[in-house]
């Protein structure tokens, strides 16, 4: 097949994502398999306008802030110039609502929608065009068939009006090479918090801080890591500061990958209390490499963690049930172990390689009218 990809970010852009990792796994894998793949997306400060990365065309086009206005016209043209057989469009963040414009047949991916989950993250003004702007998805992109990589996200699909026979769920895998087990690696001395990921408000982050300070009271010698990058980041040195926690908060910033798996694998317990996420990957990445996970019970995140066996799930905003999980974590070596060893078993039933062929068959049934 010829196939053209849409994403706002492709994996070298600073702002690229958990989004760009599930596509471009999938994207390299279909080069593997024999297709022809172009991936058209944003640019940023002196980036190359064109570039082949493992096989997959890039075409990179305007900026981050204008990208869905410029993209019909080079979209247009791009396919009046070329005969693609499939358009894989990924919606992660405003639509670019290309059936208005594109006679192409479409495979829409959505890791997660916004709704109005959008608001805890950005002002008012620009919220409200952003979740204005997806409104008009369902009766736009009607016919299309859509993938998901949880059921939650599924379900909200569901619930905005998209027939159930119109989505399809393939769970995103993992580089179990990268994120593996490594028995002569010990856990850090003391009992160590791990948060990895973007520094968002979404995020809510802010939450895992208040409720490391309930830690500290049980346990003095705790402390909690919160590596990653992020506009949001500013405001949780400051609320650390501010509640006496300054010198047991480490903010290291973005890592190398090598150091961050040293981090994952160290760690007692790693936490994502994100208000919303399409599937929750760094959940299984920790536990791949064995370490248990406390995540909000929301959306995406729920689908990642088998309470009881990997990890917990914990009320979403609810500080004082997060800071019992962790202590229960921190407090009971025996209990770690076992959510450890349950998180590895569960790692091991999701891999890229299984995803794409999953994800090539569906691609094949658009393009041949089956979906």
């Amino acid at each position: 097949m010829k196939i053209l990809a849409l994403n706002w970010n492709d994996l070298r852009n600073p702002y690229g994502g958990g989004a760009e990792v599930h596509l471009e796994e999938l994207l390299r894998r279909l080069v593997s398999a024999g297709h022809e793949v172009t991936l058209f997306c944003s640019g940023w400060t002196d980036c190359l306008a064109e570039e082949t990365i493992e096989g997959v065309r890039i075409i990179r086009r305007g900026n981050r802030f204008n990208f869905n206005l410029v993209a019909p016209w080079h979209l247009r043209s791009l396919v009046k110039r070329q005969r693609f057989d499939l358009l894989i469009e990924d919606i992660n963040k405003i639509p670019f609502y290309t059936p208005l414009y594109l006679d192409l047949k479409t495979l829409v991916v959505i890791p997660h929608l916004f709704a109005t989950t959008v608001f805890q993250e950005i002002n008012f003004v620009l919220g409200t065009y952003i979740y204005l702007a997806e409104r008009p998805l369902v009766s736009v992109y009607k016919g299309r068939h859509f993938n998901v990589i949880s059921e939650s996200t599924a379900d909200d699909m569901v619930a905005r009006g998209v027939p159930r026979k119109d989505i399809s769920v393939i769970h995103c895998g993992i580089d179990r090479k990268t994120y593996s087990h490594d028995s002569t690696v010990a856990k850090y001395e003391t009992p160590t918090v791990l948060y990895l990921g973007r520094i968002k408000k979404y995020k809510s982050i802010q939450h895992l801080i208040l409720a490391f300070k309930q830690v500290k009271e049980r346990l003095p010698n705790a402390r909690l890591m919160i590596v990653g990058a992020g506009d949001f980041l500013p405001q949780l040195r400051q609320l650390a500061t501010a509640i006496g926690l300054r010198n047991d908060v480490e903010f290291p910033g973005f890592v190398s990958l090598a150091d961050k798996v040293e981090r994952m694998r160290r760690a007692h317990v790693s936490v994502l209390p994100s208000l919303k996420e399409g599937w929750g990957l760094t959940n299984i990445e920790a536990n791949s490499v064995g370490t248990a996970v406390v995540a909000a019970d929301s959306p995406g995140l729920r689908d990642s963690v088998q309470d009881g066996k990997t990890g917990f799930l914990y009320e979403h905003g609810n500080v004082d049930q997060l800071a019992e999980k962790l202590l229960s974590i921190l407090e009971n070596q025996s209990l770690r172990e076992q959510l450890e060893r349950g998180g590895m078993t569960w790692a091991e039933t999701f891999n890229w390689d299984d995803a794409a062929r999953k994800f090539e068959q569906l691609a094949r049934d658009v393009v041949e009218g089956r979906r």
